[in-house]
C-alpha cells in the first residue's frame, strides 16, 4: 500500500508537470494583444475634406494665423498656396467656397464689377467658383505667395499692351507650370454646372472647380506639390504677417465701400459683429451667402488698400481693361475689433510681399482669420459710422 501511494504521488506530479509545460508552449506562442490606437483621419463633408474641431489647435496657418489641429497642418505642409480667380458678377451670386479661403482680395475687373482672388492653404472647398479670367493686378498679388504659387483662372486680358495678362503669366514662366488655366486644362479638373443656382445662366458664369482637384492636378501633371521637381520648398521666402488674439470690443460699426460711382450693385458693406468680433458682408445691399454654407460671409480683418487705378489704353472694347498702381507705396485703413487703424501700405516689387503698416511705421498685427484685402481706387469711397 506504501509502495502503491508512492507511485500514484509521482504519477500526479508528473502529469502537473507536463501540464504546466505544455500550457507555457501553447501560450508562448501567442503574442499578447496590443493596444490599437487610433489616430483621428480627415473624413470628407460635403466633399470638402475637413478634420475634427475637438482636436487641440495648436498650429497656426501661415496664411492668416488661424489656429487648426496637429493632423490639419499635416495636411496642408504637402501642397503649396492656391490662388483661385472668382467672379462677382449679380448672376453669378451666391459665389461657391469663399469661407474657405483664408484671404480675399477684391478690385474691379471691368466695367465697375469687382472680381475676387481668394488664396487657399489650410482649408479644402468644394466647389470653387464661378471661376474667372485672370487680370495683371490680382497676378501681382499671387506673386506674392512664395515660389511658384498656382495660379487658378479661366483665360484672361490677352490684348497686347501692359494689361496683357496671359503674356505676362509666359513672362513669369508660369504658363504650363504653376498658372492652371482652364484653356489649357479642362475636364474633370474644371467642369461646367448650368443648374448649381437652380436656374439656367450664361456660360460665363458656370465654371468651376475644387481645392483638391486643382492640389492634385498640380502635383501629378506639374510636379508642384509642397515642393518643386528639384525639391524645393515653396515657402522658402515667403513672408508671413504678424498675428495676435482677439480683442473685441462693444462697439457698433459699419464699412461702406464704393468702388465705382453709381454701381450699387457692386458696393460692399461690413458691419461688425460684437459676439464673434468678426465682420458680416454684404454685397449690393444684400447679405453676402456663400452657396456651400449658406452662410453669410465673414472675415476677422478687412484692409483697404488706396491704389491708383487707371485704363489700359490698349485698344480693347470700350477701354474697359484696368491697370493698378500695386508696386510703391498708398494709403491703408485697416478694421478689425471693431476698431480703425490709419496706416500706409508697400510692395517694392512684383514678388515683394504687400506689407500694412500703422501711423507710427510699426506692422500691424491681425487678427487671427480671413484678411480680406479691398482695393479701393483713389477717387473710391470709404464711409465708416
Amino acid at each position: 500500500m506504501h509502495k502503491k501511494k508512492i507511485q500514484m504521488i509521482v504519477i500526479a506530479a508528473l502529469a502537473y508537470l507536463l501540464s504546466a509545460e505544455a500550457s507555457y508552449a501553447i501560450f508562448s506562442r501567442v503574442s499578447p494583444q496590443k493596444q490599437v490606437i487610433v489616430q483621428p483621419v480627415p473624413k470628407t463633408t460635403n466633399g470638402s475634406i475637413t478634420f475634427d474641431d475637438a482636436l487641440p489647435k495648436t498650429e497656426e496657418c501661415p496664411m492668416n494665423g488661424q489656429k487648426y489641429s496637429e493632423k490639419q497642418r499635416e495636411w496642408w505642409e504637402k501642397h503649396r498656396p492656391l490662388t483661385v480667380m472668382i467672379e462677382n458678377h449679380e448672376n453669378s451670386r451666391p459665389q461657391s467656397g469663399l469661407t474657405f479661403a483664408d484671404i480675399v482680395y477684391e478690385a474691379v475687373a471691368e466695367g465697375g464689377i469687382t472680381r475676387f482672388m481668394a488664396v487657399y492653404y489650410c482649408q479644402d472647398a468644394n466647389p470653387i467658383g464661378p471661376v474667372r479670367s485672370a487680370r495683371t493686378y490680382f497676378i501681382d498679388f499671387a506673386s506674392e505667395y512664395g515660389e511658384s504659387p498656382l495660379y487658378a483662372h479661366v483665360g484672361g486680358a490677352n490684348t497686347p499692351g501692359p494689361a496683357d495678362a496671359l503674356s505676362q503669366l509666359t513672362t513669369y514662366e508660369w504658363t504650363g507650370y504653376n498658372d492652371l488655366n482652364q484653356f489649357s486644362i479642362g475636364f474633370p479638373t474644371f467642369w461646367r454646372d448650368y443648374d448649381r443656382l437652380g436656374y439656367t445662366t450664361e456660360t460665363e458664369h458656370t465654371m468651376y472647380s475644387t481645392t483638391t482637384k486643382l492640389w492634385d492636378f498640380a502635383k501629378k501633371q506639374r510636379g508642384l506639390s509642397n515642393v518643386d521637381k528639384e525639391g524645393e520648398s515653396w515657402d522658402k521666402k515667403f513672408i508671413k504677417y504678424l498675428f495676435k488674439d482677439d480683442k473685441a470690443s462693444a462697439v457698433n460699426q459699419t464699412i461702406h465701400l464704393e468702388f465705382w460711382d453709381n454701381y450699387s450693385a457692386y458696393f460692399a458693406d461690413w458691419t461688425y459683429d460684437k459676439q464673434s468680433n468678426s465682420y458680416k458682408r454684404s454685397n449690393g445691399g444684400k447679405s453676402h451667402i456663400d452657396n456651400n454654407t449658406k452662410k453669410q460671409l465673414t472675415t476677422k480683418n478687412i484692409v483697404v488698400l488706396f491704389m491708383q487705378e487707371s485704363n489700359a489704353n490698349d485698344g480693347y472694347e470700350d477701354n474697359l481693361h484696368l491697370l493698378y498702381k500695386t508696386k510703391g507705396t498708398g494709403k491703408a485703413q485697416i478694421y478689425m475689433d471693431g476698431k480703425e487703424i490709419k496706416g500706409t501700405w508697400r510692395k517694392d516689387s512684383r514678388t515683394g510681399r504687400t506689407l500694412i503698416f500703422d501711423s507710427s511705421g510699426d506692422a500691424i498685427k491681425f487678427n487671427r482669420g480671413k484678411i480680406w484685402f479691398e482695393i479701393l481706387p483713389t477717387t473710391g469711397v470709404i464711409t465708416v459710422k
